[in-house]
């Protein structure tokens, strides 16, 4: 009986089946294509599955699935096969979910997959050891063009920053009218209005605490970069990472030299900076050490359906692939309790919140 899934749960789906038949991937450059002298061959793929850990061990022409109640041997042919259905489905389907294509439920009933993504708690989709079967594992997370970009940074409303309204002070009438104007994600239409009005909107801080102290360990002024960045993609309509950054540079928000901008590219590697630590799993409500979490990198499913591979062992090509390909997102409002002035201690503040995620083209 054939059965429903998102299609993000059945582009992972994809990447892992791809990752065993194929039994490498390519390193990808900053641009999306593949490194053609940069492949490397995957001896094992670890992932967790409905009872417990599994190991994926790829022979030469078969996979070995090892786990506590399971051992047995599967073509990687087959592999092939069903990956290629999956793809031509995702390609075929509009909307967010898709419906299993002939063939893929018999063979996940034979390797006795269930879930088809990978449930874990350090944010990993899988596993990979590169070159042979007892090499250290590099947690890799999925992104895919074929199915929906899930946002690299979707914080809620610990991501906001504040901006405390001045210029003028505003009797209470006229804030409930800023307040009460257009639809409900008008943002950028209450922001015209205060400077309509007379009002100026400046930074004042990030609105929580704990990723006010984890933008702080990347650079004590981040957040107040973040925040300029974050107004811009409003005012602006700018949404590209590194378009806002070119923006950010010749605003300078934090007032710094030339020649600390132009000569060492001081904003373009705070930024870099950020994005790595975001990709590889800083979240804005838990602490962030900078120690290195068990994300090592990612796997990107190009719209063509090509694995590439960045990692932290790649480091700089793996931040100019993010700096490159990744956008600001404008997220709900009501979720994240931003757009709007908020009385606070006598003073009102209008918060934006961040929302990173990877472009899909």
């Amino acid at each position: 009986m054939a059965f429903d899934a998102t299609k993000k749960e059945w582009s992972e789906l994809y990447a892992f089946f791809r990752l065993l038949a194929e039994g490498n991937v390519y390193a990808g450059t900053p641009d999306v294509k593949r490194d053609e002298n940069c492949c490397l061959p995957i001896a094992k793929v670890q992932r967790e599955e409905h009872d417990g850990t599994r190991n994926y061990i790829i022979g030469k022409n078969e996979v070995r699935i090892w786990g506590e109640n399971i051992d047995k041997r599967i073509p990687r042919e087959d592999f092939e096969t069903v990956a290629n259905l999956i793809l031509q489905a995702l390609r075929e389907t509009s909307g967010n979910n898709m419906t299993s294509p002939d063939g893929v439920e018999g063979f996940l009933d034979e390797i006795v997959i269930y879930n088809l993504e990978a449930k874990t708690d350090d944010r990993t989709d899988l596993k990979v050891a590169f070159y042979n079967e007892n090499a250290p594992l590099t947690g890799l997370s999925i992104h895919s063009r074929i199915g929906p970009l899930y946002p690299l940074l979707d914080g809620g409303r610990a991501a906001n920053f504040k901006f405390e309204q001045t210029g003028i002070k505003f009797p209470t009438p006229t804030i409930n009218k800023i307040n009460a104007f257009g639809e409900e994600d008008d943002v950028l239409g209450r922001m015209q209005m205060i400077e309509r009005l007379g009002g100026v909107l400046k930074y004042n801080d990030v609105a929580d605490k704990i990723f006010r102290s984890n933008l702080s360990m990347i650079d004590l002024h981040a957040g107040r970069m973040l925040g300029e960045m974050t107004r811009l993609m409003w005012l602006e309509g700018i949404t590209k990472v590194s378009e806002l950054t070119e923006a950010v540079k010749r605003l300078n928000p934090l007032k710094i030299k030339d020649e600390l901008i132009t000569k060492h590219g001081y904003y373009d590697y705070k930024v870099r900076e950020f994005l790595l630590a975001i990709a590889t799993g800083m979240r804005p409500a838990k602490v962030y050490t900078g120690i290195d979490s068990a994300i090592d990198g990612c796997l990107f499913v190009t719209g063509d359906g090509e694995l590439l591979c960045y990692q932290r062992a790649f480091r700089q090509v793996f931040a100019d692939f993010l700096f490159q390909n990744t956008r600001l997102e404008k997220g709900s409002t009501q979720k994240d309790k931003y757009g709007y002035l908020e009385r606070e201690n006598g003073a009102y503040y209008f918060k934006l919140n961040l929302k990173v995620g990877l472009m899909k083209r």
